[in-house]
């Protein structure tokens, strides 16, 4: 079985458009864009010129619109001005008028109670000339007596608001210098307390380090002994090696003498 055939016919795309021959382009080539009519430098100035004066004429309408709009904003504000205005006088006007009418009524009522008190003084004077003397007398001696006692109890009350202010102060004072006593007792106790505690805490430290310093010296002492003990056992150990190596070279030595003595004799 043999394999397929996959190849495929390689085309020149540069030699296909060649053999297909020019295009026919629809729109406009570039030849015609570049070749296209352009206005001469003084029509251009004409055209700037023509845009300039049309910005200027619609700045010159908006100018006009804003002085217009200014205008109507003037006007409004006058007559709101002017309405606070007439409001507030309207408002001085009734207050005035209440306060007149006020007065009146005052002026009125004071009028009746004059009138009502003649008619009744009249009324009792003729009925009784004489009670009124006496009873005149009286209130006189009433009034005196009010008077006077109503002197007197301002008296005793200036008198005794003095007094009552200094017993006040002076409690005041005493309770002030009991609660200075009070603290500096407490200030005092606070601070024999915390020399106790200061005492004590270096006693604790003292008799720690103490104890501690004998433990030191107690251990150093045993590590010592046993340190001395173990450099002993090491030295009897290597005194006991050196003695074994010399024994066994004293032995070697021995065989070698006698197996050279023995070579001897047999020859």
């Amino acid at each position: 079985m043999g394999k397929r055939d996959n190849r495929v016919a390689y085309i020149n795309p540069i030699a296909a458009a060649r053999a297909r021959g020019p295009v026919q382009n629809s729109g406009p080539t570039i030849q015609d864009y570049l070749s296209r009519p352009r206005p001469t430098w003084e029509e251009l100035k004409e055209q700037l010129e023509k845009k300039k004066k049309g910005s200027r004429a619609l700045a010159d309408f908006e100018d006009k619109m804003n002085e217009k709009w200014r205008k109507e904003l003037a006007k409004n504000r006058e007559k709101l001005l002017g309405g606070s205005d007439k409001d507030k006088e309207k408002d001085k006007k009734t207050t005035d008028k209440e306060k007149e009418e006020k007065r009146d009524k005052k002026e009125k009522k004071k009028k009746e109670k004059k009138k009502f008190n003649r008619h009744s003084s009249s009324s009792s004077s003729s009925s009784s000339s004489d009670s009124s003397s006496s009873s005149s007398s009286e209130f006189d001696d009433e009034d005196e007596k009010k008077s006077m006692k109503k002197k007197r109890k301002r008296k005793k009350t200036s008198t005794r608001r003095p007094s009552e202010s200094s017993e006040e102060e002076s409690d005041a004072e005493s309770k002030k210098r009991k609660r200075m006593k009070e603290e500096v007792d407490k200030d005092k106790d606070e601070k024999a307390r915390r020399k106790k505690r200061k005492a004590e805490r270096s006693h604790k430290d003292s008799s720690s380090e103490w104890s501690a310093d004998s433990d030191g010296e107690e251990m150093t002492e045993d590590k010592k002994k046993k340190r001395s003990s173990e450099e002993k056992e090491k030295f009897a150990d290597k005194s006991k090696k050196k003695r074994k190596k010399k024994h066994k070279k004293h032995g070697r030595k021995k065989k070698k003498k006698t197996a050279s003595q023995s070579d001897s004799e047999l020859d």
